[in-house]
């Protein structure tokens, strides 16, 4: 699992649907994949919108142990989402992340609780995945905005000269009162910025 190949399926995705250009979200990793399909293919991007991750690698021990929440889950006794959450919250203390992490969980129709994610490979891949994905010198002169969320330490203010170093026209919009997870934390805020 790589940003690369991560980059090339959305291209795939685009070109299968006939879309020659596209306005690409993307949060958190989603957000290293859009920085860097956009840099590497500015003419398939028409706006960029990058939600709580700035263009750098990142050493976050949170996310290991995320992973590792998600991975001693134990999928034969879980009776819900609800309870999901609460057997992450050893490991993780953030509430909207407990609950970002319980939506990638699904019920059969037998009942039985299942990741939609490919949770091994993705633990796995960590390491890569926390590397910055551009090479230097890439940029994308487009349209850009980055939302941050002002309690979570993904984009901090001195990311920001790299941010538009990287993206020269990009705006910069803090939700003071939001974590990693914008689109939870402050979903009204959120969805104005996206207009």
């Amino acid at each position: 699992m790589t940003y690369e190949a991560m980059a090339a399926d959305v291209l795939a995705w685009l070109d299968a649907k006939g879309i020659a250009r596209a306005e690409l979200i993307g949060h958190s990793m989603g957000g290293k994949v859009a920085m860097m399909l956009a840099c590497r293919h500015p003419n398939r991007v028409e706006r960029l919108i990058v939600v709580d991750m700035a263009p750098k690698g990142y050493h976050w021990p949170e996310h290991h142990q995320e992973f590792a929440a998600m991975n001693e889950l134990d999928l034969q006794t879980l009776t819900s989402r609800a309870d999901a959450e609460a057997r992450f919250e050893a490991r993780v203390p953030s509430l909207s992340m407990r609950k970002f992490l319980s939506t990638n969980l699904e019920r059969s129709a037998d009942g039985t609780w299942s990741w939609v994610i490919d949770l091994p490979a993705i633990s796995a891949a960590l390491p890569e995945l926390e590397r910055d994905p551009l090479g230097p010198g890439e940029t994308y002169a487009g349209p850009a905005l980055f939302i941050a969320g002002g309690k979570s330490g993904y984009v901090k203010p001195e990311d920001h000269a790299r941010i538009r170093q990287v993206f020269p026209a990009a705006r910069i919009k803090v939700l003071p009162e939001s974590g990693h997870n914008p689109h939870f934390d402050a979903r009204e805020a959120f969805l104005q910025l996206l207009q």
